[in-house]
């Protein structure tokens, strides 16, 4: 531990989070100008197993595998693989003829538009290509659940095809609308180098930052490594999940390798990847991406007449850049979580969360297995990191 680190801040927000029934178990993983200088875990992997949290713990990490695949797919821009301007459809036909969504006729059937702009590769980083999740009690996302385009057993190519049958939510490159981009950026990735994604990820981020064990699939022998599912129920306590709700307990391997979600890893394996982040691509004279391609990720590609942001704006001061949100200004006031000008991040549906702060040189890894997203937790543990540093006061 760093002699400069309150640790006892850091423990004590750590186990608050198990004591008030905010989670099961979680760890927290710090490093500074490439040095760890905090790690903790506490309560449970799985209490009714008995298993305590460990340092080697295999996470289902969800949402925090949206920056990994844009990180790959940037090694393909680099390489001239695809342009960011330049139409979706140019390399996925279907999405040639996609129809916007604008309400219901009086028999109750669908009123379609033509998109006033195309869908461009840079919608399907930045979340404005409009397409979203199925989480809402609206007509698109009933069309998106009857669709089921996110079944395991569909590979990517048909995923996209049914995609481009959904309409979208809105008009492209109008909206930030959270959804299924990152799988989309996944077979553009197998389009445009006839490959299979899961090999493309693993050959271009994860085995050369030798995060061996970061993957889509845990076999048998190890799923007592995985962290079991919780979730709150209305009396506020957590109950697990069953197993079939984690897909990292899953029994079989998915034929969907998705770009969105998927990866299972550790904490160590995932600050190798922020760390490489912060270190402008390159980690242990391994280069990912060039400093530039990173500078462009990192900073905000939202346009300045977009307001309609879904909810980006609870997580304070936000755009967001290719696969990863940017923090644009500090907090307003102290209801916001805290954040520094320049730091970059995402999370996950089962509140796990990872930020890289260039002011600060700092990297911080938090994972957990809470759901529904639990943002109140990452606002105390965000509090804590700074405070501990002597960053931030009470």
């Amino acid at each position: 531990m760093s002699p400069d680190i309150n640790s006892s801040v850091l423990d004590q927000a750590l186990s608050d989070l198990v004591d008030s029934e905010s989670a099961a178990g979680a760890s927290l993983l710090i490093y500074q100008s490439g040095e760890e200088i905090y790690f903790n875990a506490v309560g449970a992997s799985d209490r009714e197993a008995d298993r305590p949290w460990q340092r080697d713990t295999l996470v289902s990490l969800y949402s925090m595998t949206k920056p990994v695949t844009a990180v790959t797919l940037m090694t393909l821009y680099e390489e001239g693989l695809f342009d960011l301007d330049a139409p979706l459809s140019y390399y996925l036909p279907e999405y040639s003829d996609v129809k916007v969504f604008a309400g219901l006729d009086a028999d109750g059937a669908s009123i379609l538009e033509v998109p006033r702009n195309p869908i461009k590769v840079i919608d399907i980083f930045r979340h404005t290509a409009c397409f979203g999740y199925g989480w809402e009690s609206t007509p698109v996302a009933t069309m998106m659940v009857e669709a089921n385009v996110l079944d395991p057993s569909k590979p990517l190519s048909q995923f996209s095809e049914e995609l481009a049958d959904v309409p979208l939510y809105c008009h492209p490159g109008e909206q930030w609308k959270y959804g299924v981009s990152a799988d989309v950026q996944a077979r553009l990735a197998e389009v445009v180098t006839a490959r299979p994604y899961e090999e493309l990820i693993h050959e271009r981020v994860l085995d050369p930052l030798n995060m061996s064990e970061t993957r889509y699939f845990v076999p048998a022998n190890e799923k007592a490594r995985v962290a079991a599912g919780y979730a709150r129920n209305e009396a506020n306590e957590l109950t697990r999940q069953p197993d079939q709700a984690v897909y990292g307990l899953w029994p079989a391997k998915p034929v969907q390798i998705n770009g969105g979600h998927g990866l299972i890893g550790t904490a160590d394996d995932y600050m190798r990847f922020a760390q490489m982040l912060q270190n402008e691509g390159t980690l242990d004279g391994v280069q990912i991406l060039k400093p530039e391609t990173l500078a462009l990720m990192s900073r905000d590609h939202l346009p300045d007449d977009l307001t309609a942001k879904d909810f980006l704006p609870f997580k304070g001061q936000i755009g967001y850049g290719l696969g990863m949100a940017v923090r644009v200004d500090p907090p307003k006031d102290e209801t916001e979580p805290f954040g520094v000008t320049g730091e970059f991040f995402w999370d996950g549906a089962a509140s796990t969360l990872f930020w890289v702060d260039p002011e600060n040189d700092l990297t911080v890894v938090f994972l957990t297995q809470v759901m529904p997203f639990d943002g109140a937790a990452h606002a105390k543990i965000r509090k804590a990191v700074y405070q501990s540093l002597g960053m931030l006061t009470d």
